[in-house]
């Protein structure tokens, strides 16, 4: 067991912010497409964060043309060029699949007063 904790040690970006749920994120992922290799920026809420050691995972909510999207990150990806937390949250549960429930101002997160 101690080889494979070595493994997934070396794998873990450590130059990542850390991200929880209620947090509103900026994903740079890079996307290949033949031959070409671009940058795409995917922002939203974090609903929901699981995992641990290199296996760890993200979700992130957001709306694009009034239907809404989910995307599931692993953090430690190679093809996550930069994560950038740009509002944290305050909420008070780990998974915020309500949501998706939700429309409008109800869907909003309330901003962390300090971080």
């Amino acid at each position: 067991m101690d080889i494979i904790k070595a493994l997934e040690e070396e794998q873990i970006n450590k130059d990542l912010p850390v991200v929880s749920a209620g947090d509103t994120v900026q994903v740079h992922y890079r996307i290949i497409e033949g031959t070409r290799e671009r940058i795409q920026v995917f922002e939203g809420t974090v609903i929901k964060v699981q995992g641990t050691g290199s296996r760890k995972t993200f979700t992130v909510r957001r709306l694009s043309y009034g239907i809404g999207v989910e995307r599931t990150f692993l953090l430690n990806s190679p093809r996550i060029a930069k994560l950038v937390v740009t509002r944290k949250g305050k909420v008070r549960r780990s998974k915020l699949f309500y949501l998706r429930d939700r429309q409008g101002k109800a869907a909003k997160v309330r901003e962390k007063a300090d971080y």
